[in-house]
Order: structure tokens, then C-alpha cells, then sequence
């Protein structure tokens, strides 16, 4: 086995609970984004590009969709003989089988992966933000400062300061306190999740702190390392970066991409993202439809009115309907003269005809008005929505749904409807 210098492990793991519906079948970072994505291309294209060739993915709430999606590696160039992408999920031992608890438990339980590699740095990913980073200049700098541990670390407002882990550094950027999730922040030097480890530093960390119940990198590895004065220095990143842990978060990442200049640009020739693509056919827009500043995926049939929206691909949308400032996913059917507004309808849905979404006023909602907030209407995978139903906001559907289900045709805002055997 060849020695690499630098390898990836990336944590994708997570069932993101605050994406509700969304995340009910599937892993946050398996989540469809900008159309024709899903969450986790972002770290892997960003792994490729830095001229990173060894990727672990640890896998396991509902890993099915991503297993599937990333394959050998194909589309990332990481179908290598010697390295590429191995999907790492919790995994039965002759003395017991343990689930991953924590993040750096996750790590820890995979030490033998590493070891295979002898690297000299392990950098550490979280397989559910949105962004472009090049890795290598991130080593670079943790080289140049000889840093047992690098934080990639960004400035947040103030006032969001308290939802991260924060960090206090020197001019040189070395840290001389880090504080998980400060009640008053005293910086909004914030991190990223992104970590490069000197191998033996991390190595002897996790096996000191393995009898930690759900051991965590924020909570246990970066504090203990920082007790035992290893150098550690934070990396400062100004580019775009966002945590689409809310479904807030996730539908404004996704509309911004159709700003009419992108701030986040899904098209540039040097740093490209990449990902498993079907071969389909292109997509249609009748004579009659129109659609104005959207992302439209491949095979896709537009016979109404877009407008604002991103529609995945092979999603069919019948004639009269309008649908704006909306996420519609791949696989999806939505019938005639619906109107959809402010939306986010998961994959392989069926919206009946006369369908209204996001009517009324807002009003907080009863199953979880901290995730079902935003104004949105949100539905989960493989829902159906009979004719003429309306639907208000701050609301979520999962299953498929009957005329019943709707007292008077209408779910009101802030209601909630979950069939049996439905997640949460």
C-alpha cells in the first residue's frame, strides 16, 4: 500500500432531524440540492480538486440512497486501485457491534482504515455543508505553522456566535482558547467542522478519549488536545460556506443559486462539482409554459408557469399550474392548475390537480414550530396529494394522503399531517 500524505474522512452519518420530512428516509447528505446534487458532492468534488485521492465516508443512519450514490466513486474520479472512496458504515466485531456515537467515535472505530494508509495529516469533514474549499492550501498552512491541529474557522455575526464552536487566536491565528457553543461568545471567529490532524496527535487523542460516552470532536478531541498544549492554529476561510441544517437554510441556499449573479457559482470551469448523473433525456418546455430565472434538471416536462425555482429532474409539471420561489425534486408529478408557493416538495411526490399550496397566514406549527418554520410548506419523499386540497403555511405532509385527511378540503397552517408507520 502506497503512504499518502493527506486522507479524508468524511462524517456522513447524520439523520439532520431539523430537515423534519426531508431527512425521514434518507441521510441529510444524501438530500437533493441545486436541482441535479446531493449535499454531499460538495466535500467530495472539493476532496478531488484539492488533489485529495483517499476519501472514507462513514456512513450510517439510512445509508441506502448515498451508498448507492456514490458507488465506487466513479463520478469524483475516485475509482482508484490504491485509494479512492470506501464507504465505512458501523460494522459488526467478534466482541460486540457498536454504532458510531459520536463523531470522533466514528473516526476511532475506523483507526485501522487510516493506518493502512500511514498518513501524515487526517483531514476531518462533515458530508452536509455547502461550499468550495481547496484542502491543499489548508495544509499548506498547517505545514508552514508545524500545527499538531488546524481548525478551519470562519467569521459569523455576533449574535449567531453561540451555535457554533468559537474559537479566540493571536495575529500569528494561533488559538489560545476554543469554547464549544458559548452562552456569551467572547469571538465570532467560528468553526467550520473542518479539521487537519497531525496522524499520531489524533491517534493518541482518540484512544485516550474512547470511554467518553458519544465522543465528539467540538466537546472532547479539540479541548483535549488544547489541555495538552499541542499547537493548534486556525485557518481562516472567507469564501461562501452554509449549513443547510434547517429547512430555512436549505431552501435560501437553494434559491440563491438563481440569483442573476450566484453568489455560490455551480459553473465554474476550475473548480467543478461533480456527480452521479443519469442518462436521461433533455429536458421539455412546451410552447404554452413559461419559466423565468429557474434551475430546470434533466428530463424534466414544464407545461405551466416557473418562476424563482428549482425543479430536479424527470419532474413533470401539467398545464395552468404556477409554482414559485419553490424546490420540487427529481421523480415528482404535479398535476393541472395546481399553484404552488414557497415549497419544498421531496422526491418521487404525486400533487393531484386544483393542488394549492402555502395559502394564508402563517401560524406556528403543532408537531415542531423550531423545524417547520420559514413560511414553508414541506413534504416528504413518496407523498401523494389529492385534487383541489389546500394547504397552508409552517406545514408538513408525509404518506400518501386521501381527501379525508383534509376537513373541508383544506390542512391549515401550522398543521401537520404523518401516516402510520411514517418518521418524523
Amino acid at each position: 500500500m502506497i503512504k499518502k500524505e493527506m486522507i479524508a474522512m468524511l462524517l456522513a452519518g447524520g439523520q439532520g432531524s431539523r430537515l423534519g420530512v426531508l431527512t425521514a428516509d434518507v441521510a441529510k447528505p444524501a438530500v437533493s440540492f441545486g436541482g441535479k446534487y446531493r449535499i454531499i458532492d460538495f466535500p467530495l468534488s472539493n476532496c478531488i480538486n484539492s488533489g485529495i485521492d483517499t476519501v472514507g465516508v462513514l456512513t450510517q443512519y439510512q445509508p441506502l440512497r448515498l451508498n448507492t450514490h456514490i458507488g465506487i466513486g466513479i463520478p469524483w474520479d475516485l475509482d482508484r486501485n490504491n485509494g479512492g472512496v470506501t464507504v465505512l458504515p458501523p460494522y459488526e466485531k467478534s466482541a460486540n457491534s457498536e454504532w458510531y456515537t459520536g463523531t470522533a467515535n466514528a473516526i476511532y472505530q475506523n483507526m485501522r482504515y487510516i493506518d493502512t494508509y500511514n498518513p501524515d495529516y487526517v483531514l476531518i469533514l462533515s458530508g452536509d455543508h455547502i461550499y468550495k474549499m481547496d484542502y491543499e492550501v489548508m495544509l499548506d498552512f498547517h505545514k508552514e505553522n508545524h500545527a499538531d491541529v488546524t481548525i478551519a474557522t470562519m467569521p459569523v455575526p455576533l449574535e449567531e456566535a453561540s451555535r457554533f464552536g468559537i474559537v479566540i487566536a493571536d495575529e500569528e491565528k494561533k488559538i489560545l482558547e476554543f469554547e464549544e457553543k458559548p452562552k456569551n461568545p467572547r469571538s465570532n471567529l467560528a468553526s467550520m467542522g473542518i479539521y487537519i490532524f497531525s496522524w499520531p496527535v489524533l491517534k493518541k487523542a482518540l484512544i485516550e478519549m474512547k470511554d467518553q460516552s458519544s465522543c465528539d470532536f467540538g466537546k472532547h478531541i479539540i479541548p483535549y488536545c488544547f489541555e495538552h498544549e499541542n499547537r493548534m492554529f486556525a485557518y481562516e476561510y472567507n469564501g461562501y460556506w452554509k449549513d443547510v441544517g434547517t429547512l430555512g437554510s436549505y431552501w435560501e441556499a437553494n434559491m440563491e443559486l438563481i440569483d442573476l449573479i450566484p453568489e455560490f457559482n455551480l459553473y465554474e470551469e476550475y473548480w467543478k462539482i461533480y456527480t452521479k448523473c443519469d442518462t436521461i433525456e433533455p429536458q421539455y418546455i412546451a410552447p404554452e409554459a413559461y419559466v423565468e430565472r429557474c434551475i430546470i434538471g434533466e428530463a424534466a416536462e414544464i407545461y405551466g408557469t416557473v418562476i424563482n425555482s428549482v425543479i430536479g429532474p424527470n419532474v413533470r409539471i401539467g398545464r395552468g399550474t404556477v409554482i414559485r420561489d419553490s424546490i420540487i425534486m427529481k421523480d415528482t408529478v404535479i398535476g393541472e392548475d395546481a399553484t404552488i408557493d414557497k415549497s419544498i416538495v421531496a422526491e418521487n411526490c404525486q400533487l393531484g390537480d386544483g393542488v394549492v399550496l402555502g395559502i394564508g397566514e402563517a401560524a406556528p406549527n403543532k408537531l415542531n414550530a423550531s423545524i417547520y418554520s420559514f413560511g414553508l410548506v414541506t413534504i416528504g419523499e413518496d407523498s401523494v396529494i389529492p385534487d383541489r386540497v389546500k394547504i397552508g403555511k409552517n406545514t408538513a405532509i408525509s404518506g400518501v394522503t386521501e381527501e379525508k385527511d383534509y376537513p373541508d378540503g383544506v390542512l391549515a397552517s401550522g398543521e401537520v399531517i404523518i401516516k402510520a408507520g411514517e418518521s418524523k
